[in-house]
């Protein structure tokens, strides 16, 4: 049975709130999610749209909804993002000053009827998380720096990823996994190969002559 792979399409390449809903409108037909960059300017220094884009998105595709909250201490916006529409709710392990309340976190995230994701930044080792992996959806994996689109992919990511695909499988687990930043069709085959399930495309898909053609490559197709 073929692997399948999905292309979650970030947000973060279109700067004004028009903006991104034309652009998720346009694009809807051709992606598997839509990417929603959710920015405090505190956990990263840029600041983005809170759960209001992802309802005006949401009320304007039919996309599942990848919502990516790039936030401190997230716990009490949750259930705005649930009732906004997120499919995927993918919260930060570097964001919580307790631990326990990423467990919190989880849990309030299923009782929404949402998937849960966690994410790391590239610093962070994989055994800091591994605990987590056992009640999560999605473990997201960055590979840049959160915050900036357009920056290059840290190479030392893949044997992150690799080291993540083999604990998944040694304790027949099931969560996907994900990785952003730096992802393009020059990579993206190798990550596939490494185990990652779910790939996010800012400006490369963004920027692609034929978007089409773009998914196609970026599958691997």
């Amino acid at each position: 049975m073929e692997k399948q792979t999905y292309i979650s399409v970030s947000t973060l390449s279109v700067k004004s709130f028009q903006g991104i809903i034309e652009y998720t409108k346009s694009i809807q037909s051709i992606v598997d999610m839509i990417h929603c960059d959710v920015m405090d300017g505190l956990f990263v220094s840029n600041k983005t749209f809170d759960h209001t884009l992802v309802s005006n998105i949401n009320q304007n595709t039919s996309c599942m909804l990848d919502v990516h909250l790039m936030t401190n201490e997230p716990l009490e916006s949750l259930p705005k993002y649930i009732q906004a529409g997120a499919n995927i709710l993918t919260i930060h392990y570097e964001a919580f000053s307790k631990k326990e309340d990423i467990v919190k976190a989880i849990d309030l995230i299923h009782q929404g009827k949402a998937l849960a994701g966690l994410s790391i930044k590239p610093e962070t080792e994989f055994k800091d998380v591994r605990l987590f992996c056992y009640n999560i959806d999605v473990l997201l994996v960055m590979s840049v720096e959160p915050g900036m689109s357009g920056q290059k992919f840290i190479p030392e990511t893949l044997e992150k990823i690799k080291e993540i695909a083999r604990f998944r499988d040694q304790n027949g687990l099931n969560f996907k996994i994900e990785v952003d930043g730096g992802v393009n069709e020059s990579n993206a085959k190798t990550l596939i190969d490494a185990g990652v399930d779910i790939l996010v495309s800012g400006n490369c898909f963004y920027k692609a002559e034929n978007r089409e053609e773009m998914i196609k490559k970026l599958k691997g197709r």
